[in-house]
């Protein structure tokens, strides 16, 4: 949402003083003085430059003067650094005092008393700390005060309620964690009351809030807000924004709240309302309503309807049922509908769209039945038909050929029916098509958008053969087609794809032989084609397909031996049963890892006596016969050789025993923490250094195969030839403890650790895009085996490691009792599954934060990787989640930039870099990786967000919450997993990297998010 714009009375007085500016002749020497003593107290700015004693402070742009004397200065965002002096109220007839965005400090200034006529006090976006005074009430003219993005802490003092005078108060973005005083409900002039983003330790709203008879913005998101509203707020009849959000608010919607009058904004989480509404409520005039993210339930009332001057409609992510009504698509201002996630049911109205221009369209995840409304495009403006997991029947409307601005039309898991209109193929601006679980059918078009980066048709019933034209299709990505009804041969076209990563045409009736050559699927990671029709031989060229890692070929008619070539690829998922082929396993296939992926060929052999195969070595020939006599003298030769070795052995081992030392026979204690479909005996046998895939300062890391379902585990060891030493212990024992507790997608799982007197093994499962790093830097760096080149991330899926990596240290920080501090986070301990899926591992030097004892610090050992220290840990050692957030923006940098940590200009690691980049360019668009094209806004911001991660300051940088909340934010809508599709805006950072201040949210001003 956008904040609410300044109050017309501030700018007419801003007018009124500009036009009383005076001569330089009549200006006060004692004031001009006074100001140039304030530029050297705040280290003479660059700036404030021209404030020299040679010309009139009243030709300064900063300065407003009436009547001979200084009235207003307007010092926003001059990089102003230090404390208020304690003469700014010489300037004795100050009214106006705007100090937003700097990097002011210390606690609120009690010299602001002093200034007896001040009426307007804007000190937002510092570093101000502590508590405000109990007496704050003594600035008792003051109209406007503006207090936010700063951090304050503990409770807002009840005497601000005295101020009478208010009509402005903004406490916004703090540290704020006490109660909500109810003397403001005694403000009855105050027109803007923002409480955003602080979290109040009681959660109710306070009941005296219903005397604010003048209010017109109510802007309370984020504030852990709980219970219900309370009745009295439907006495505000003046209220143009209520700002509810984020909150644990639950109930049904009210339907009087809809019936306020003289309403522009509303945003409601919870209402239990009740009561006749006052005689004068009547024609609303509400343009958004946002009541999304919350625990509301019932229906929605049809009087929503009423509000005909509604833009935006958000009821997403609640537990909403009944139908939506029809009213609702009659809103001949509607622009945004988001309904997503709730538990809807009934048709769609059919007039969504016929009224008004719809920009937004997201009715996914509910229970709707019937058709697609038809003209949701007739607008011209549609940007995404975002209506998946529903039952909705019928054909798609061929009004959807009109949707231009559409780049994501998700109606999968459905039941529609008939073709796809031609024009959705080649919509202009689509660059997402997801239809697969319905019923579609028809064939597949030989021309498609240009931009069309994934298509999945799976599960459907499209038929004929994959159109020879496909190699036109150029930026596809991920092509899903499974479960269809396509024939004849896969065309030789599809390997000119260069894009392509993830191919399933398994499912189908496709024969032939498949194509000799595969050169331009440089980046192809799975191919899945089994449950075909297809013959011939498999191609040896598959071999050069060396990011492939999933391969399924199974339950065709393929022939001929298996190819040599495919043993150099580093594959974790084989399949090819099934079929006709004959000869022997390639070596690099001939373990338990892939015993399954042989099956039903009747002519295949092994060398390993893998189960269910062959052995390939041929049987002995018949012996020639001897003659009893010689047999017999045969026997006898052997058994006195047996017994003159056995003589020998235990003379030999009698005097070994007697030399040798003593030895400890080892033994493993294991301890799981999963259920194990492997054993001690299949970790202890295959610790070799063929095995090893990485080496650290805690020890060698191994790739162990344990067979199928797992396939492999990976194995971090702990190894001294005498007993552990004590960091070594606390190094195990800290890992095991942490993960062995605790359980999220995005933290690396330990399965098990094994144990013994000079040993420590943990098992962890598998991750076959192994770290971060690898992808991102692994081309600078002398070559590894299976390495993969960092340009196969785009920037989509930097954006998803981005993401999960914050879910994993935001748990972490915030759902862990006590929180857990990584202390170690790097691009090297962010490991890849085989969707890109981002797990936080290697907890060796992780800590639970305990509550310091009286007297103790909480001080620790320096630790961690350079180039990812935060400034402070370097020289006070203490440990906060302030740290992990320096780490991790780094690691933000890595991912836009490209860069290593370390690699900067000269001296400086890639922090510092960055920060010298940003002060020195107009544009961060320099700064980004050469390497991904496109994504300039995005990247943009999230090189913004981890310049403000690796902020100097602690108390400036975000929480890792607030760190997550934007890069969900960032990524596009048909990329995020539904419980990421929440209150997707436009923002920009741009304003936050010119401070250092503490930020709770990024939900501010009009230029913040």
């Amino acid at each position: 949402m956008k904040p609410p714009s300044p109050p017309p009375h501030l700018l007419s007085i801003f007018l009124l003083l500009l036009t009383s500016t005076i001569t330089s002749q009549q200006f006060s020497t004692n004031e001009q003085t006074t100001l140039l003593n304030l530029k050297q107290a705040w280290d003479n700015p660059p700036s404030l430059s021209h404030w020299t004693s040679t010309s009139s402070p009243c030709t300064w742009p900063e300065i407003l003067c009436s009547n001979a004397s200084v009235t207003g200065l307007d010092l926003q965002s001059k990089g102003l650094i230090g404390y208020i002096p304690p003469f700014i109220c010489d300037l004795q007839n100050l009214q106006i005092l705007h100090m937003h965005d700097n990097f002011i400090t210390g606690e609120f200034p009690r010299v602001f008393y002093n200034c007896t006529n001040l009426i307007e006090l804007d000190i937002s976006q510092n570093m101000f700390v502590g508590a405000l005074p109990d007496d704050i009430h003594r600035l008792s003219v003051l109209k406007t005060a503006e207090f936010g993005g700063n951090n304050f802490t503990g409770d807002i003092p009840p005497a601000i309620g005295n101020i009478s005078s208010l009509k402005s108060l903004m406490l916004y973005q703090n540290l704020f964690n006490g109660t909500i005083p109810p003397a403001i409900g005694n403000l009855t002039d105050l027109e803007t009351l923002g409480l955003a983003y602080n979290e109040f330790s009681d959660p109710v709203i306070p009941y005296e809030f219903g005397k604010l008879n003048s209010l017109k913005v109510l802007w309370m998101p984020a504030c852990n807000l709980a219970g219900e509203i309370p009745k009295s707020l439907i006495n505000l009849v003046n209220l143009e924004l209520l700002d509810l959000s984020l909150n644990f608010l639950e109930g049904e919607i009210p339907h009087e709240l809809f019936l306020l009058q003289s309403l522009n904004h509303m945003y409601l989480y919870k209402n239990n309302l009740s009561g006749e509404l006052p005689a004068v409520i009547q024609s609303p005039n509400l343009t958004q309503i946002d009541i999304s993210m919350n625990r509301l339930t019932g229906i929605v009332p049809d009087d929503i309807g009423k509000l005909k001057k509604l833009e935006v409609l958000n009821l997403y992510s609640n537990q909403f049922s009944g139908e939506i009504p029809k009213s609702i698509a009659q809103i001949k201002t509607l622009r945004v509908f988001k309904v997503f996630r709730n538990s809807f049911t009934g048709e769609l109205p059919m007039e969504f769209g016929m009224h008004s221009k719809l920009e937004v369209f997201e009715v996914s995840d509910n229970q709707f039945t019937g058709n697609l409304p038809v003209n949701m495009c007739a607008g011209g403006v549609l940007t995404g038909v975002i209506a998946f997991s529903n039952r909705l029947t019928g054909e798609l409307p061929k009004t959807l050929e009109s949707c231009d601005r559409a780049n994501s039309i998700q109606l999968y898991d459905n039941k529609f029916t008939g073709e796809i209109p031609s024009g959705i193929w080649t919509l202009s601006n689509i660059s997402s098509l997801r239809l697969s679980g319905n019923s579609f059918s028809g064939e597949l078009p030989s021309k498609v958008a240009w931009n069309l980066s994934r298509l999945e048709i799976s599960d459907n019933k499209f038929s004929g053969r994959i159109p020879e034209g496909i190699s036109s299709w150029g930026k596809l990505n991920v092509f899903k087609a499974s479960n269809n009804m396509f024939s004849g041969e896969i065309p030789v076209d599809i390997t000119s794809l260069s894009e392509l990563t993830v191919l399933y045409l398994d499912g189908n009736s496709l024969s032939g032989e498949l194509p000799s050559e595969f050169k331009s699927w440089n980046s192809l990671t799975v191919l899945n084609l089994s449950r075909n029709k297809l013959s011939g031989q498999i191609p040896s060229s598959l071999g050069s397909l060396q990011d492939l890692l999933e391969l399924d070929l199974s339950e065709n008619q393929l022939s001929g031996q298996i190819p040599s070539q495919l043993g150099t690829l580093r594959l974790t998922s084989l399949n090819l049963s099934s079929n006709k082929l004959t000869g022997r396993i390639p070596s690099s296939f001939d373990n338990m890892a892939y015993q399954n992926s042989f099956l039903n060929n009747p002519d295949i052999c092994s060398d390993s006596h893998i189960s269910n195969l062959q052995n390939c070595h041929p049987k002995n020939s018949h012996s020639k016969k001897f003659s009893p006599k010689i047999i017999a003298m045969i026997v006898v030769l052997s058994v006195f050789v047996l017994l003159a070795a056995v003589l020998f052995a235990l003379f030999v081992f009698r005097d070994y025993q007697k030399r040798k030392p003593k030895r400890i026979r080892t033994t493993w204690k294991l301890t799981s923490f999963h259920k194990m479909d492997f054993t001690e005996r299949n970790i202890l046998s295959c610790m070799t250094e063929a095995n090893v895939i990485g080496t650290g300062g805690a020890g060698k890391v191994y790739r162990i195969a344990v067979g199928p379902p797992r396939g492999y585990v990976a194995v971090k060891r702990i190894w001294s030839n005498k007993k552990l030493d004590q960091s070594q212990e606390n190094e195990f024992t800290s890992e095991v403890q942490i993960l062995g507790s605790i359980r999220h997608s995005n933290i690396v799982k330990l399965l098990c650790c094994l144990s013994s007197q000079n040993s420590k093994l943990l098992v962890y499962e598998f991750l076959v895009h192994q770290s971060l790093d690898k992808w991102l830097h692994g081309k600078k760096r002398k070559p590894e085996p299976g390495l993969v080149p960092g340009f196969v991330l785009d920037w989509p899926r930097r954006l998803q490691i981005a993401t999960g990596a914050a879910q994993g240290l935001c748990y972490m920080h915030h759902d862990c009792s006590p929180p857990i501090v990584h202390r170690d986070v790097k691009s090297s301990n962010i490991l890849l599954d085989s969707e890109f899926n981002a797990k936080i591992a290697d907890f060796g030097l992780a800590k639970i934060l305990e509550k310091p004892k009286p007297g103790e610090g909480g001080v620790s050992s320096v630790v961690g990787s350079l180039g990812y220290f935060a400034p402070e840990y370097a020289y006070t050692t203490r440990i906060n989640e302030r740290i992990d957030v320096y780490s991790f923006g780094v690691v933000l940098l890595e991912l836009v930039t490209g860069r290593e940590p370390n690699e900067g200009d000269k001296d400086l690691n890639l922090a510092e870099w960055a920060w010298k980049y940003y002060g020195e360019s107009d544009s961060v668009t320099g700064a980004l990786d050469p390497e991904i094209n496109g994504y300039t806004e995005e990247m943009s911001t999230v090189f913004k967000l981890g310049l403000i991660c690796t902020s100097t300051l602690p108390s400036s940088r975000p929480s890792m919450k607030d760190v997550l909340e934007i890069l969900r934010r960032c990524d596009p809508l048909d990329q995020l997993p539904e419980e990421m599709k929440q209150g997707r805006e436009e923002f920009d950072v741009a304003p936050l990297l010119k401070r250092e201040t503490y930020i709770t949210s990024y939900q501010e001003t009009e230029d913040i998010f």
